[in-house]
């Protein structure tokens, strides 16, 4: 069973999330730049609320949700093209399609 957040786990994640984070911040579709920076503004900031969460409250289940709400705004707008992705390991895209 897997029910536990690792420290492993939590580093894996974050990890993850920095690198789309970093590919999507120079990725916005030009002709939508607003929604793409607005997408990407919810991102970085449950990405800053998950460090706030381990970092200040030493609370990793906190941590952990918000760094899932911070991929899956990278993945919403991935995957209506605010942000023009191709990588499938860091975003649901399909590598044919972007």
């Amino acid at each position: 069973m897997n029910n536990l957040i690792t420290e492993e786990k939590l580093q894996k994640y974050f990890s993850v999330t920095e690198k789309a984070l970093a590919m999507a911040k120079t990725a916005f579709d030009p002709t939508r730049q607003e929604q793409a920076a607005d997408f990407f503004l919810m991102a970085q900031s449950y990405f800053n609320d998950a460090r706030h969460f381990l970092h200040k409250k030493n609370d990793a289940v906190l941590a952990f949700a918000a760094l899932n709400y911070a991929h899956g705004w990278l993945d919403a707008g991935a995957r209506i093209g605010l942000f023009q992705v191709s990588d499938s390991t860091l975003f649901t895209v399909d590598n044919t399609t972007n």
